[in-house]
């Protein structure tokens, strides 16, 4: 489950942006994640609190934005959506595209709260 180190990878650099925010925890988590990065999101959702533990984010809220996949036709210079399976120009038909995005993992934002000291 290559899922575990994805998120152990995503985790470091999640706590070295959190250094810049000492006595903070991270709240919300939002990765944005396209269907041809190689990344199922499932089984990252079911990883991350296992890769999370004893860490700033270890409480966090895991969203995932699943992205399109959006490819640019080198024939007649159309950018269209389209299904991960068919890179197939949306306006020709043209199978001479150039991928825009879908293959991405994003780390999109973070949300952090301060300590509160009781």
């Amino acid at each position: 489950m290559h899922e575990l180190s994805i998120c152990q990878a995503t985790l470091k650099q999640i706590l070295d942006i959190g250094q810049s925010y000492p006595n903070h925890v991270v709240s919300c988590i939002t990765l944005k994640i396209g269907p041809l990065s190689g990344v199922e999101p499932f089984l990252l959702e079911q990883a991350f609190p296992l890769a999370s533990i004893n860490t700033i984010a270890e409480n966090a809220e895991l969203i995932i934005e699943h992205l399109p996949v959006k490819i640019l036709c080198l024939q007649c210079d159309t950018e269209s959506k389209t299904p991960p399976n068919r890179l197939l120009c949306q306006k020709c038909g043209a199978w001479q595209t150039k991928l825009i995005s879908g293959d991405e993992m994003l780390l999109a934002s973070l949300e952090f709260q301060e300590l509160t000291i009781e």
